[in-house]
């Protein structure tokens, strides 16, 4: 199973010309069956789809819609013990606290590669590999 970053949402709704093959790529992945996201992408993605300067913005109701539509995927919660968890990957992998979740997130649901763009590509987070699709 693959997890997948708030980026990869973000390029899927993407409308921008210069973003044309980040977006068929991001909707390619999306197409997929075995992907896992989490609460944490969720939120994101909708703050930062409806954020008022951005250019091609959404309304609250087409974001909220989509977030919607992607809990067709598995979903982690938000729990004390992905807290933790993240707290400690941040400190042993000198991460933010937010790209720690992420991988914790992921390993929570099982997958084995994070799709971000966001973090090193290549690099293995103890069994999970951030692969940027972007690349």
């Amino acid at each position: 199973m693959q997890f997948v970053d708030t980026n990869v949402l973000l390029y899927a709704v993407s409308t921008d010309p210069a973003e044309r093959v980040k977006a068929e790529r991001a909707n390619a992945i999306l197409r997929g069956r075995r992907l896992g996201l989490s609460v944490q992408v969720l939120q994101e993605f909708y703050v930062q789809a409806t954020r008022p300067t951005r250019a091609d913005r959404l309304s609250a109701r087409q974001a909220g819609d989509l977030v919607t539509s992607f809990t067709r995927f598995a979903v982690q919660d938000t729990t004390v013990g992905l807290v933790q968890a993240a707290i400690a990957a941040q400190d042993r992998f000198g991460l933010s606290y937010w790209d720690a979740a992420i991988l914790e997130a992921g390993r929570m649901l099982g997958c084995s590669e994070v799709l971000s763009e966001d973090l090193s590509h290549s690099q293995d987070y103890d069994g999970i590999v951030v692969v940027n699709p972007f690349a």
